[in-house]
């Protein structure tokens, strides 16, 4: 049966396969340290299904199991490290960054992991540098790498590549004094070689990454013994560079393990007891745990007690590769588990910080926190914090009004004024907008409220139309206390009698309206305006109609035209379906789309008014007083040849043909305009309309009840009809 590709024991050399390739005798192996030897090694090893358990390679490429099915390692996958370095940006609030990498599988994939990571953050990455591979050799490209950093505006610069590569740009950094902040990753996080640079403290601040920090029991006392017996490989090997020093510090001194503070003469001499410190502690323990798991791989796979193994050493490779892949234990607490792809679950990163303070001689890497596969980091003393936090964005101070912006996809941001309705408080905050009911000052610094615009009581127009409103209430009032006076009078019959009562009504609602459109818009203010007016006005003018009405009936003698003349002569009739018609389309507006306050808002102000709820209903409104106008505008004209003593026809002609021309003007006005005037613009037009009625149909007829007298009665109205028919060589009969 065929295995799946995707399943990485298919491509396993299974047991029962008779390999051309003998069995290795060579069953597990451990390392290599760089990341593109332990890929060569693993595509080697993979063949004869040799177990493979590297302590230091962290590039994320091993991890793929259909490549390397036989690759392990006791240090985390650069996956979580560069995981760990954003975070670690994020919890400083850094926005801008630098990547250094490397063109081999460590760097590379590294590097672009990171920018992966950061394109997915509000991080800018201000440049990326990878360097050739032979650039340790060349250094190729330094000055040029020097003065973008010099340059660049980042505040953390990221280097992932060898400790080879790392020394060559750090002590270029010291020699410029760039002073940045550099992130180390797990390769020379530690490096006592670049630690110990001179005038490291030039270069700037050191953050980094390596994996947990734990002590090989017994290996301090190992290392020390060692120059009480025969010498090994990693004794001759510092010896050889460095011989024992003679004069030997004081036990009782702090012991000072610079190489360059230690001389014997012009050569550099090393204290035994510092030997430890000079051997990669970090890599000790990745071996160790290496060794370890192989070792528990055996027991497991000889079944092995406390003192025999059951089974014999005659094992596969591949026998072993899969015992090692499902070990489960701990040394010195540390659980250790692998995965599917071979990493370790567990094992975290210590965040170290190069403490090069004056106090201190020598640069001490300190562990300041910790962070873990699933995401948690931990930095317990904020003082880190604020000492490493820098102003970001080119350290650039905008002034208030103006935001830090990024242009053209550059880190580094540009002092851009905030627009209109947008403002800044400073130190280059994001412009924001103002509220709706506020703008910003002219300066784009704080925001003010608007001010609210309407047709204030107080505003000189408005108290000149309240004087007239107020004086047309008065004159109303007085018409109608002289109409109740001399309502037995003709003058008074002539002008409609009993509906000239029902007329002033109208009239003095119309005034009262007037005051609505004054103030602060409301919802009842609203309402009441212009569809209350629409009706009232309507019944004033029924009115007039019925009372044109009556004397066209009165005075015509065509038989024709007179018989359905008399038909409409009954006022109340009249008046109920004239008005009524006006009533029915009010009431619907006022229903369903009632005129309600509204605001429209500008840069500095917030204009309150009305909006007409239905622009519909209101031509309707506006358009069927104006035809009733025209209708009694036509009736009067009419009218005018008839022998009206009090001219009842001629004043009524005059006042809708003032109504018709006020409203006329009035809409185009309307339109166009805009602003508190607007509402002004309509109470002046239901003045002027009132006024049209009162002063031309209702006052003349007031003149003539209190200063002539003499032609209020029935035998004038007699006599001056005889007189008008007599010019005209007609025949009069009077009763």
């Amino acid at each position: 049966m065929l295995k799946s590709p995707s399943d990485p024991q298919s491509y396993l050399v299974p047991g029962s396969f008779q390999s051309a390739l003998p069995e290795p005798k060579t069953k597990a192996v451990i390392g290599e340290r760089y990341s593109e030897v332990s890929i060569a090694v693993a595509r080697v090893l993979a063949l004869s299904s040799v177990a493979q358990i590297s302590y230091a390679s962290t590039s994320e490429l091993l991890s793929r199991k259909l490549k390397f099915p036989t690759f392990l390692r006791t240090i985390p996958s650069d996956e979580y490290q560069t995981k760990a370095i954003a975070e670690l940006v994020k919890w400083f609030n850094w926005k801008t960054v630098v990547i250094v990498g490397s063109d081999d599988e460590y760097g590379k994939y590294g590097s672009d992991n990171l920018v992966n990571i950061f394109n997915e953050m509000d991080t800018c990455i201000d440049f990326i540098d990878i360097l050739p591979g032979d650039f340790s050799q060349t250094h190729s490209r330094l000055a040029e790498l020097v003065s973008n950093i010099n340059k660049s505006s980042a505040e953390a610069i990221i280097i992932f590549t060898k400790e080879s590569n790392v020394a060559i740009i750090i002590e270029a950094a010291i020699k410029h004094n760039l002073n940045k902040t550099w992130i180390a990753s797990d390769t020379w996080s530690a490096s006592t070689k670049i630690s110990t640079l001179p005038g490291i403290k030039m270069a700037g601040e050191v953050l980094g990454f390596i994996s947990k920090r734990y002590e090989v029991p017994g290996y301090k006392d190992y290392v020390n013994s060692m120059f009480n017996r025969t010498t090994n490989a990693i004794l001759e090997h510092f010896l050889t560079q460095y011989p024992p020093c003679s004069n030997q510090s004081d036990k009782n001194k702090e012991r000072d393990c610079s190489l360059t503070n230690s001389l014997q003469g012009s050569q550099q001499c090393l204290d035994p007891s510092c030997l430890v410190s000079y051997i990669d502690q970090d890599q000790t323990y990745n071996i160790y745990l290496a060794v370890q798991v192989i070792a528990e791989g055996l027991r497991h796979l000889l079944k092995c007690g406390s003192h025999q193994c059951e089974r014999s050493t005659n094992f596969t490779a591949l026998e072993l590769l899969k015992e090692i892949k499902k070990v489960n234990l701990s040394v010195n607490t540390t659980p250790i588990v692998f995965d599917p792809n071979g990493d370790p679950t567990s094992l975290g990163y210590d965040i170290v910080y190069w403490n090069m303070s004056e106090s201190k001689q020598l640069t001490q890497i300190q562990t300041i926190g910790e962070y873990w596969p699933n995401g948690k980091m931990k930095v317990p003393d904020d003082r880190f914090k604020n000492m490493m936090v820098m102003v970001h964005n080119c350290s650039k101070m905008c002034k208030p009004g103006q935001e830090l912006k990024r242009q053209r996809k550059q880190c580094c941001g540009d002092c851009v004024p905030c627009a209109d309705g947008e403002f800044s408080a400073g130190n280059g905050e994001e412009c924001k907008r103002c509220d709706p009911e506020k703008y910003s000052t002219p300066q784009r610094d704080r925001c003010l409220d608007k001010t609210a615009e309407y047709l204030e009581w107080s505003d000189p127009f408005v108290i000149f139309l309240s004087c007239l409103e107020v004086l047309g209430i008065i004159v109303t009032i007085v018409l109608a206390i002289l109409f109740t006076v001399y309502r037995n009078t003709p003058i008074v019959k002539a002008v409609g009698g009993y509906l000239c009562f029902l007329e002033l009504f109208s009239l003095l609602a119309c005034f009262c309206l007037t005051f609505s459109f004054a103030g602060v818009p409301t919802a009842a203010s609203c309402m009441v305006g212009l569809p209350l007016f629409g009706i009232v006005f309507s019944l004033c003018i029924s009115c007039i109609l019925a009372n044109l009405l009556q004397i066209l009936a009165g005075f015509s003698f065509n038989l024709t035209t007179g018989s359905w003349i008399k038909k409409l002569n009954q006022p109340v009739l009249v008046v109920t379906i004239v008005s009524g018609i006006q009533l029915a389309l009010c009431v619907p507006w006022m229903l369903f789309f009632p005129p309600y306050p509204t605001e429209s808002k500008s840069s500095k102000t917030v204009l309150k008014l009305c909006d007409k709820g239905s622009i519909g209903f209101f031509i309707a409104m506006l358009g069927y007083n104006a035809f009733l106008a025209l209708i009694c505008f036509l009736f009067a004209f009419k009218g005018k040849q008839l022998p009206d003593l009090y001219k009842n026809a001629s004043l009524v002609t005059v006042s809708m043909l003032l109504f018709l021309i006020v409203w006329i003007f009035f809409i185009p006005i309307y339109i166009e305009m805009f602003g508190k005037y607007k509402r002004a613009i309509e109470s002046t037009a239901i003045l002027i309309s009132s006024y049209s009625i009162l002063g031309c149909h209702l006052a003349p007829k007031c003149y003539i009840m209190v200063f002539r007298k003499k032609i209020n009665n029935e035998s004038a109205i007699t006599a001056y009809i005889r007189r008008h028919y007599e010019q005209r060589s007609m025949p009069v009969v009077t009763s």
